[in-house]
């Protein structure tokens, strides 16, 4: 029974203290005047009563009335009923507020709270003042309040004859019953009637409508979010203009919380004065007016809820965790259904009649069930993670949190976790943990309906009919007598406020309403207390939890399988068989990934412990520890599934014997788990522990005798795979498993059935209870703290890793498991977190931090449980003791540990290494780790995983090495071998992983290559940090040596170390230093100073590459700097020191194919033929006007070579344009320059030469300019003016105007006569064809005809300063290019994308395709191969092209190559691929060592593989056109490879003038040296090419006029193979010698290795190499061709002979009519234009390809000009029929000198007539077998006497020489006689007669 009011106030309006314009509240009178014993008054109840201040109303409003809510200092909630009504202000109130009316009527203006109502004015000038009614109660009967209030205003007012006094005495005497569903009457004396009804249950809260009305006014979304932020603990603000509306809702927000209670501030009404609580820190519920709207505004953290607006503002910072899934879907589904029936019938055809919507309050109820139900859902089984830590005098419970997450499947959940932490929960455990008590809806609901919810989820009607079952319910509880509830209360009048009331409130009699309180009190001490009793049972349990989302096992699907592979490998571990526990080992570790598996392990060890000790061999002990290992390595430091929890009695249990008195336990092996340092797991154990044991103190012994015994072992805590009960720690790791008694009581049926017998028992009874319990408690304290020191302290104590890695143990108050906090630790855990960073702390720390850690758990928990101080005091003084003796008993351990003789590693593997290569590091064990490929792992292929492996890493001169076995036994015997180039790293970084078998964390390396591997290793224990650090800087060494001369390549077969000098070598012709003499002394001749004096970029010479210059070499700058001014002539013939530089350059690369190209002259005499429009010239001979071109350059026949030093100065790097090639059919040329300096650069470069005075200074540059592009222009052919096709205009539409990426291709504005340039024939683009789809171009007939002599393809930003060409015979074509750091940003995300690093979380190719994309590699590819067909259609069309872009050594150098590859089928052939990248690469000065950071210079600068782009364009190309190209795939990826590897000399350094300065130009002049390594990358691939025809490409056929217009889209470029695949049968197959057993090719020409053909073997994916295990059809049948040959004893054939006879043989049958046309069927079905739009061929089946490949005869390297095509075909199809045998071929032979092209030597050959052939064929020698090269004498068309030049044999006679002269060039022969001589014309004559 309680009171029903407290205090009836009466507060009137006063003057405010300080004499401020506002008035204040002030309190007329108080009944009763004293405070109540049990209640004192609260204080501040005149804030409260006008909540928005104290002001006098210029008109009297009608009353208002609220409930405001007071909280005491000991949370009890007082309920305030305010009922105001105005009066008429005295003159002293109106004095006071005069000052304030201002204000005041600016606030009424804005309806602020002055004005709460519609109100009518009194007299002018008249004022009123507030007066408020209030009573005090602490229970919630609003309406009652209303009521009462009510009538006492009615009574004032009306004038009724009752006295005041007697109301409110009556009012303050009644007397009503708390709950119990009892109702009462009651009449306060005035002829009323009042009939109050309590609630059926005291713990449901009372929302009446407010629940439904919050709804209404948020919405379902709104609504939840303040429900789950009010949850989570954050500040909710509610804004209204009602004070009752403010009241309502936060009533219904705490009425939806329910069963948690809400414990943080809670104020329905804030008055204006205490706005400033809402800074708080806490969280918070608050309602404030929405007059002060504007206050709330600069609050961050607050969620603010409009009510009036409907709107809820969640601030940016405010994370509000959703529930969890599937939950929150199906409570807003829930709750529409309830907010809105309707919405289900919305669609419906014949909707039914319109359904009677439930009530207001009913609704209210529904929307309480439906979160009722959620609660009780999310809570299911929270029962059984109760721990009764105490049961008597009062009950302590803890909640495991943990394990509550980990069954429920919601460890992730933020949501839950946070609810679980939160203040609510706490006061939810404490409050329903209890065993025995009163029940409610909730406990019946969580117990008995979680089956009925789980199966109604898919019925949307039963979730109604259940929601309406419980509102039911709800409605009961709160109205039980419904029908009854009859009011009789007087109210005044209508209007009656308006009447003028005669007198105002009268002032009360104290006495007489204090008399009648005195009556009634001592009438209530006489009576009896009435007090019913509370019907108390035990709380039913409810069912097993269940997770409450019921997820797929995923990879762990088969778990039955996966459990007994568990069981099976610990019985064999126990039985002692090893060997077939070792196999089973990796399936169990993989296994062990699973919870189920986790599990199973703890409950089979647990059969093996007898009498708490398991004694083990060395063997089984590591078997043991390592599966304990891998278990707790997925533990978090939660450990919710309680694996760690089962092992923690095992590591205690197994152990080994060391030595005599010697023992190691497993706890020494397990430390390494970051559960071990988690007080929330210590305290769960503890606590779940000592309820075992309180539980066995009230066990009778004969019920549970056994498990008593087991329970008082200490080791063993009780945790045997017995039967589970709620809230032992066994039931959280045996979910799921039924008990085999169901009868056996729980520790919380125990605690409920000992709370009723309690009152019961006699004290003394009761006092040995409490000490049992108290020193069970103690006892478990003591070995708890035994159990944490052998966890925390490390088998070697001077180690100080515990301070290191477990940071975590100084935060123990961090987030505490149990729900009450302790202040204890807090100065302990600052000086324990001042010293852990100490890395070589000594023992003593260790122990300390230990003794620190155990001290504030065992405060903790026994404060919690109610140990005694005396006893908590002695526990301080143990644990220190117990450490120490503890570290002394390891100490002998370690000792002994150390003894043992370690564990046989496997073997490490040597690798295999090339002849020169050197170890410079011998293996260090490491593991290597799958890196995301998933082809190593086992992956998308199927296969085994191969990885991760356990192996060595050797570092050598050359390469890093991993090799080594796959851990997992399964996989078998495999070598793994995965390798790079040490000059290919990219990039090196330190990881700490956990190493796959021991599951130990180690120190790790990641090694990123650009050959695309990537080694990821974790060290081996036994690899001490310091050895791991020297790998890091020997390789760090090897990768950036301090000069070029310690790479490998120049290592390579030399004694010296890297990093001294070389010794200076003779066999290299001139050697560096007397070939460095000469330049310099020829320079001094030519050279004027103006070159040297000018700032300008050089690459650094060898001086400043970081070694010191020979002694003997003088200076070169110092030298150049004295040079007299001069200028250059050109010189009509070279000194004769200058010859041998002279004529070693002739021999270059570019000289060659000027030749071939006919490209200017230059004979011996070096006089220039005038008729040729171009010249070769040799100003740049001594490298002295641009370093980074070749010495020869072709340049305009009319340009002087002293100009020629004037226009350099206008192009970057002195990089002028030169021709580099010239189209055999238009005469156009294509040249390259660098890119055009600044003008103020080239301002600056001219201001030191003095200008004539006439001109500016850019004008003279870009006269020089416009000169020598006149030159250009005039040198070109003139029927190229006439002959107007051109493609630009029809081609940049389709290809660059559709992408807007690259730009439009335009001219830069000229002004001038004829407009019709480029850019304006580009912006009639609508004139021409659509583009035809994948970016070919539109058909030429649409071309416009009218176009310039010369293109020059510039960079925007450059070409600004060049002058338009006024009579239009040039013009500029801007484009928008990437520059090289783009290019390397680029191909670092390439690199990430095919080789990621880590395993990825999505094995779909999506997160792939995505990087890649993100890479823009591919796009770089587009846009290179769009300019090139753009530069490749204008040179078709007849016009000249100049490429300047950027310094001309990067894009420059990579378009001029990809044009040259397109229109000329030479370069694609092997030869001219080789010349080409000798010309335009290294001749040209692509910087090689800077873009591959080949030196430490570079280091910075990174790796930018410009070059690997260009092979990346070939490859595609390739692919569009694969009978195109003489050269196989494989040939592109070995220039990849090798062009990083550094392993040959050929791309070195950045330009001719470095080679020629390190003497590597020429080398190969001296002598040959034998079987010597290969220098160069062309010569290996020669040789390699010999013997196995792994660089041909079979399906070679070109068509030679063919110019190659590739589809440049994105969408038609393919991921390039070389950065996907590897093989780790043996590593990257790029080092021929390095392949496994005999030399086998890599790709899909290589011979399988003549394994016989029905042996079947298996081809793992990412392991072997797929395509020489399964070789195609043609590289089989010549590999069993010679495997015929070497059984027959007959000496093997060249595999190039063999196959070019099958080819003409194969002509023979396919063209029967001797036409030239193949009649193949699929290469008659392709169409011809199939070439030009770049049909996708993929290589068919055997016949196909075959039939395809042999379309015409090619001889190996020469290619017939175009214009012989069709007489080459006849005569080669006619010599073919016939198949003779080989010694018939050779019609005539014998030895001839022969002069070599341009400019080489004369050489002695053995030469072969063929007359069946009709070829004249040349030999080293007379045995040699492979044909050097042949003469087809079909391009024969004349024979002459010749005569002898320059370097001929001197002893021979002048008429044993004859010239044979071909379409394409003369050759020079000598006979040794002149009758020899005759002989050989004559039969020469006669075969060509023949024909």
């Amino acid at each position: 029974m309680a009171r029903l009011a407290d205090y009836f106030v009466l507060v009137a309006f006063g003057p405010h203290p300080r004499g401020s314009g506002e008035g204040q509240g002030h309190i007329l009178q108080r009944f009763p005047e004293k405070d109540w014993e049990d209640n004192p008054f609260p204080q501040g109840i005149e804030l409260f009563c006008q909540p928005s201040g104290w002001q006098l109303c210029p008109e009297r409003n009608p009353p208002t009335f609220f409930v405001a809510v007071l909280t005491d200092i000991n949370s009890e909630r007082h309920y305030c009923a305010c009922l105001t009504f105005w009066e008429p202000a005295e003159p002293t109130q109106e004095v006071v507020c005069a000052e304030d009316a201002p204000e005041r009527e600016e606030e009424a203006d804005e309806g602020g709270p002055a004005q709460l109502s519609p109100a009518t004015p009194g007299p002018p000038g008249q004022l009123f003042a507030p007066k408020t009614l209030v009573l005090v109660s602490r229970l919630d009967h609003a309406e009652v309040f209303r009521n009462s209030l009510g009538l006492i205003y009615t009574i004032h007012v009306e004038g009724l004859n009752v006295g005041l006094e007697n109301v409110i005495g009556n009012l303050l005497t009644c007397i009503i019953p708390l709950a119990g569903g009892s109702q009462r009457t009651i009449s306060l004396g005035a002829g009323d009637r009042q009939v109050i009804q309590t609630p059926l249950a005291d713990s449901l809260p009372i929302s009446r409508c407010s629940v439904a009305l919050l709804f209404r006014q948020l919405g379902i979304t709104n609504v939840l979010s303040l429900f789950c932020a009010a949850l989570t603990e954050h500040k909710v603000l509610f804004l209204s203009r009602s004070y009752q509306r403010l009241s309502d809702a936060c009533r219904g927000l705490l009425a939806l919380l329910f069963p948690l209670r809400y414990s943080f501030t809670y104020v329905p009404i804030l008055p204006a004065q205490l706005l400033e609580v809402l800074s708080t820190p806490t969280p918070f519920i608050i309602g404030v007016n929405a007059a002060f709207q504007a206050e709330t505004q600069e609050l961050l953290d607050v969620i603010i809820a409009d009510l009036d607006g409907g709107t809820v503002t969640v601030p940016e910072c405010v994370h509000i965790p959703p529930l969890p899934e599937p939950l929150q879907s199906q409570t807003h589904s829930v709750l529409s259904m309830v907010l809105d029936p309707e919405l289900e019938l919305a669609d419906l055809a014949f909707p039914p009649p319109s359904t009677n919507a439930s009530s207001l309050k009913m609704q209210d109820k529904e929307l309480r069930a439906v979160f009722l139900r959620l609660f009780a859902q999310l809570l299911q089984g929270y029962r059984w993670c109760l721990h009764m830590v105490r049961i008597h005098p009062e009950p302590v419970i803890r909640f495991h949190k943990a394990a509550f997450l980990g069954q429920r499947g919601l460890v992730e959940d933020d949501f839950l976790m946070k609810v679980l932490e939160g203040m609510a929960f706490a006061g939810f455990v404490s409050e329903r943990g209890v065993p025995y008590r009163a029940t409610d809806l909730f406990d019946e609901l969580v117990a008995h309906e979680v089956a009925r919810m789980r199966a109604d989820e898919n019925h949307p009607q039963r979730v109604l009919r259940h929601v309406k079952e419980l509102a039911e319910q709800l409605y009961k509880n709160e109205n039980p007598y419904p029908a009854v509830a009859m009011h009789k209360v007087q109210r005044p009048g209508e209007a009656s406020h308006l009447r003028r009331v005669p007198r105002p409130f009268p002032r009360l009699d104290d006495g007489m309403v204090q008399w009648i309180v005195d009556q009634a009190t001592a009438k209530m001490q006489g009576a009896p207390p009435a007090v019913k009793a509370e019907r108390r049972t035990t709380v039913p349990s409810g069912p097993r939890m269940t997770a409450i989302l019921e997820r797929s096992g995923g990879l762990h699907g088969n778990s039955a399988r996966r459990l007994e592979v568990v069981r099976n490998c610990i019985s064999y571990v126990f039985e002692g068989k090893m060997l077939e526990a070792k196999k089973l080992l990796p399936a169990v570790l993989r296994a062990l990934k699973g919870r189920a598996a986790r599990r199973c392990l703890t409950q089979e060890l647990h059969l093996h412990v007898q009498q708490n000790r398991a004694v083990l061999d060395h063997q089984q002990f590591d078997f043991v520890v390592r599966m304990m290992n891998c278990c707790l390595q997925d533990c978090t430091s939660l450990d919710e599934h309680g694996i760690a929890a089962a092992l923690l009695p095992l590591v205690t249990a197994f152990c080994r014997k060391l030595s005599p008195g010697v023992t190691q336990f497993a706890y020494s092996c397990v430390q390494e788990h970051v559960v071990w340092s988690t007080p929330q797991f210590w305290e769960a154990m503890f606590y779940g522990d000592v309820q075992t044991h309180i539980r066995a103190l009230y066990l009778e012994p004969a019920e549970d005798g056994d498990h008593v015994q087991v329970c008082r072992d200490p080791r063993a805590s009780g945790l045997r795979p017995a039967q589970p009960r709620p809230g032992s720690p066994s039931a959280l790791w045996q979910v799921g498993e039924l008990s085999a008694r169901e009868d056996e009581r729980s520790a919380l049926d125990v605690a409920s059935e000992q709370r009723r017998l309690w009152p019961t028992l006699s004290r003394e009874k009761q006092q040995e209870l409490v000490q049992k319990e108290e020193s069970t408690v103690f006892s478990q304290a003591i070995h708890y703290a035994n159990r944490m020191s052998y966890l925390l302290l490390p088998l070697d104590s001077s180690k100080s890793r515990l301070l290191r890695e477990r940071a975590g143990l100084g935060d123990l108050e961090s987030a505490s498991n149990s729900l009450v906090t302790s202040s204890m630790a807090g100065s302990v855990a600052e000086s324990y977190d001042t010293e852990s960073g100490f890395e070589d702390a000594e023992t003593c720390d260790v122990a300390g931090a230990v003794v620190r850690f155990i001290n504030r758990f065992v405060d903790k928990v026994c404060t919690e449980s109610g140990v005694t101080s005396d006893h908590l005091k002695g526990l301080h003084v143990m644990v220190p003791d117990i450490v120490q003796m503890h570290i002394e008993t390891l100490e002998a351990v370690h000792r002994e540990s150390k003894r043992l003789p370690p564990i046989q590693k496997p073997k490490l593997l040597r690798p295999r290494l090339l002849p020169d290569e050197e170890c410079v590091l011998d293996g260090l064990r490491v593991y290597l780790l799958p890196d995301g490929r998933e082809g190593g792992a086992g992956g998308t292929g199927g296969g085994p995983a191969l990885l991760p492996a356990e192996g060595a890493v050797f570092l050598t001169t050359y390469r890093v090495i991993f090799t080594g076995m796959p851990t997992d036994p399964l996989v078998g015997e495999q070598v793994v071998v995965r390798s790079f180039p040490v000059a290919a790293l990219t990039k090196e970084k330190r990881i700490s992983v956990q190493t796959p078998v021991d599951q130990l964390l180690q120190d790790g390396l990641q090694l990123r290559s650009c050959t695309f591997q990537l080694l990821k290793m974790a060290f081996d224990e036994e690899v001490g940090s310091d050895s791991a650090e020297l790998f890091r800087k020997q390789l760090h060494k090897l990768r950036y040596p301090p000069d070029i001369r310690g790479t490998f390549a120049f290592t390579l077969g030399s004694t010296h170390t890297p990093g001294r000098p070389p010794r200076t070598t003779k066999d290299k012709g001139p050697s560096l230093r007397t070939l460095s003499r000469n330049i310099v002394k020829n320079a001094k001749k030519t050279l004027g100073r103006q070159y040297v004096t000018r700032k300008k970029y050089n690459p650094p010479s060898w001086e400043h590459r970081g070694q010191p210059p020979p002694e003997d070499q003088e200076d070169e700058i110092s030298v150049l700097e004295e040079l007299e001014p001069s200028t250059l002539t050109p010189s009509s013939a070279l000194k004769p020191s200058d010859r041998m530089t002279m004529s070693s350059l002739v021999e270059r690369a570019c000289c060659r194919d000027y030749q071939r190209l006919g490209l200017g002259t230059l004979s011996s005499s070096l006089s220039r033929a005038k008729s040729e429009p171009f010249r070769i010239s040799p100003v740049n001979r001594m490298y002295a006007i641009c370093r980074s071109y070749p010495g020869l350059l072709i340049v305009p026949q009319s340009v002087q070579d002293n100009a020629l030093q004037r226009v350099s100065r206008c192009y970057r790097q002195n990089r002028f344009p030169v021709v580099c090639w010239r189209s055999g059919r238009s005469r156009a040329v294509l040249l390259r320059s660098g890119g055009l300096h600044g003008k103020g650069v080239v301002g600056l470069f001219k201001a030191q030469n003095a200008p004539s005075p006439g001109q500016s200074q850019a004008d003279s540059g870009s006269l020089e300019q416009e000169k020598y592009l006149q030159a250009v222009v005039n040198s070109m052919p003139r029927y190229a003016d006439a002959s107007g096709r051109n493609t630009l205009s029809g081609f940049s539409s389709a290809h660059v105007g559709s992408h807007g990426k690259l730009g439009s291709v335009r001219a830069s504005g000229r002004s001038g006569g004829l407009g019709a340039d480029v850019g304006s024939r580009l912006a009639g683009r609508d004139m021409l064809g659509p583009p035809q789809a994948n970016g070919a171009p539109p058909d030429p007939g649409f071309l416009r005809p009218q176009r310039a002599a010369l293109y020059i393809i510039g960079d925007k930003a450059q070409l600004k300063g060049v002058r338009p060409d006024p009579l239009q015979q040039w013009e500029l074509v801007p484009i928008e290019v990437f520059e090289a750091r783009q290019v390397k940003a680029s191909f670092k995300k390439l690199l990430k994308a095919c080789v990621p690093g880590c395993p990825v979380l999505e094995p779909s190719s999506v997160s792939f395709l995505r990087s890649l994309e993100d890479s823009e590699w591919l796009i770089q590819i587009h846009k290179l191969l769009q300019v090139s067909v753009l530069v490749v259609e204008l040179l078709d069309s007849g016009s000249s092209v100049l490429v300047s872009l950027e310094d001309g050594w990067d894009i420059t150098t990579q378009v001029v190559s990809l044009v040259q590859l397109l229109s000329d089928p030479f370069y694609r052939t092997l030869e001219g691929f080789r010349l080409l990248v000798e010309k335009e690469w290294l001749s040209f000065g692509h910087r090689f060592s800077h873009r591959g950071a080949h030196t430490l210079a570079g280091q910075g600068s990174g790796f930018t593989p410009v070059f690997l782009q260009f092979l990346d364009c070939v490859h595609q190309v390739h692919l569009q056109f694969p009978m195109e190209f003489e050269f196989s795939p494989f040939y592109l990826k070995f220039l990849g490879y090798h062009h990083a590897s550094r392993r040959f000399r050929t791309f070195l350094l950045d330009s001719d003038y470095e080679r020629i300065e390190l003497g590597l130009l020429y080398e190969e002049k001296g002598e040959r040296r034998g079987a010597q390594a290969c220098r160069s990358v062309w010569e290996y691939m020669d040789r390699l090419s010999r013997r196995t025809p792994v660089f041909y490409n079979y399906m070679y056929a070109p068509e030679d006029t063919e110019v190659l217009r590739p589809y440049s889209n994105v969408s038609n470029l393919k991921v390039w193979d070389f950065y996907t695949e590897e093989t780790l049968a043996e590593g990257p197959p790029y080092d021929w010698e390095l392949a496994q057993g005999p030399p086998e090719p890599p790709e899909e020409e290589r011979p399988d290795g003549g394994a016989p053909q029905s042996r079947r073997r298996v081809v793992w994916p990412c392991y072997d190499s797929r395509p020489r295990a399964q070789p195609d059809a043609i590289s089989r049948l010549l590999e069993e061709l010679q495997r015929l040959e070497a059984e027959l004893g007959r000496p093997p054939e060249r595999w190039k002979d063999t196959w070019d006879r099958v080819k003409a043989a194969q002509r023979l049958e396919g063209r029967p009519d001797g036409r030239g046309t193949p009649s193949s069927l699929l290469a008659s079905s392709v169409p011809h234009h199939r070439r030009s739009l770049g049909v996708y061929l993929q290589e068919g089946p055997v016949g196909s390809t075959l039939s395809l490949s042999l379309d015409s005869d090619q001889s190996s390297g020469s290619t017939a000009s175009s214009s012989r095509q069709a007489a080459r075909r006849s005569t080669s199809t006619l010599y073919s029929q016939f198949q003779t045998a080989e010694s018939e071929n050779r019609s005539y032979e014998g030895t001839l000198y022969k002069k070599g092209a341009f400019m080489k030597p004369w050489k002695a050959r053995w030469f072969v007539l063929d007359k069946t052939k009709h070829q004249l064929r040349y030999y080293d020698h007379r045995v040699d077998t492979e044909c050097k090269g042949v003469i087809d004498l079909a391009e024969v068309e004349a024979v002459a006497p010749g005569t002898p030049t320059l370097g001929a044999p001197k002893t021979v006679d002048e008429k044993a020489f004859f010239d044979v002269k071909t379409t394409r060039r003369v050759y020079n022969f000598c006979a040794q006689d002149v009758p020899s001589a005759q002989q050989w014309v004559d039969q020469i004559q006669s075969c060509l007669s023949d024909a």
